[in-house]
């Protein structure tokens, strides 16, 4: 990073851009997952905004409680807060570690208490026949209905998280042979949050509609969804703000309300477990717990034979 700059009271009242990045960077540059990387660079970003708006407070504890607060009166919720100081708390350690803070200052942010979370967030997703008009929603004589079924499908057919669907490739579609003597469609080795790598299996229509995509924008290898223009051009990777924009669009289209990506990756489970999949089975395909050893020697973990996503009751 070159030389680190000193994180006082007076330097950050006087950041510019490029000490923003550098401070962004001390903190991106400790983590590992992409995701992580992410949300901790912009919450670094938001909070230097908030910092530089009051002017030359002192980046203490004090602080930190107030800038809490304030995200809380707008409403935020307890787990985006919370995330937001931990980054903040890994810029006290990294900058603390680097000589760019004093430990005792560093200390001091390091224990700022996050927003006490009481129960368990509920969460939205689709029943069984709202999920069916999404996925039937786009219009499949243009090239762009093609790619958006294709992506519903995905999301709906497999919980794939929107970060997922746009790092999507097609090596990761491969055949596997399932105990009962089937050929079934996987994503093979994805790379998802916390840089934890599963494997999920695919429903037939959701490959089918991939296939109808790729034929129609010529496509064969690298990532599998692309931006396309007003004119049919096929462009660059679709991203996840991408992702998250499609599935927008089609909610409202529809009346669904206010409907997210992760929204798509709850229906998936829920309609799984209410369609009879173990649950074991729907926690493994979403990722949500490791394997293992033994499950990872035996090959037992992911049913091929059973998989979660035969029991959605979807079709094209």
């Amino acid at each position: 990073m070159g030389d680190i700059m000193v994180i006082d009271e007076q330097s950050l009242a006087e950041i510019d851009a490029d000490k923003v990045e550098q401070i962004v960077r001390l903190v991106t540059d400790a983590v590992d997952s992409l995701h992580t990387k992410r949300a901790y660079a912009r919450a670094i970003r938001d909070f230097l905004a908030w910092y530089r708006r009051r002017g030359q407070i002192g980046l203490t504890k004090a602080v930190l409680l107030s800038y809490r607060a304030e995200l809380a009166a707008q409403g935020m919720g307890a787990s985006s807060i919370n995330q937001r100081l931990s980054a903040i708390r890994r810029l006290a350690t990294e900058a603390a570690d680097n000589g760019a803070m004093s430990q005792a200052a560093a200390s001091g942010i390091r224990n700022t208490p996050g927003l006490r979370q009481a129960g368990q967030r509920q969460g939205n997703w689709l029943p069984q026949e709202q999920a069916q008009r999404l996925l039937t929603a786009p219009d499949t004589n243009t090239l762009k209905g093609l790619r958006d079924r294709a992506i519903l499908a995905v999301m709906l057919g497999c919980g794939l998280r929107r970060s997922e669907v746009a790092a999507l490739t097609f090596a990761h579609v491969q055949q596997r042979q399932a105990d009962d003597g089937r050929l079934r469609w996987l994503i093979v080795d994805l790379i998802g949050k916390g840089n934890k790598t599963r494997s999920v299996v695919m429903p037939d229509w959701a490959k089918a509609a991939i296939d109808a995509w790729a034929s129609a924008a010529g496509l064969s290898a690298g990532p599998i969804f692309r931006q396309v223009d007003q004119w049919g051009h096929v462009g660059d990777d679709l991203s996840e703000i991408g992702v998250s924009w499609l599935v927008k669009e089609y909610a409202a289209a529809l009346g669904l309300g206010k409907l997210a990506a992760h929204d798509l990756r709850r229906t998936y489970a829920k309609l799984a477990r209410r369609g009879g999949a173990a649950l074991e089975q729907v926690q493994y395909n979403l990722g949500h717990s490791s394997l293992k050893t033994t499950e990872r020697y035996l090959g037992t973990a992911l049913d091929l034979a059973h998989a979660p996503c035969d029991a959605l009751g979807l079709k094209l």
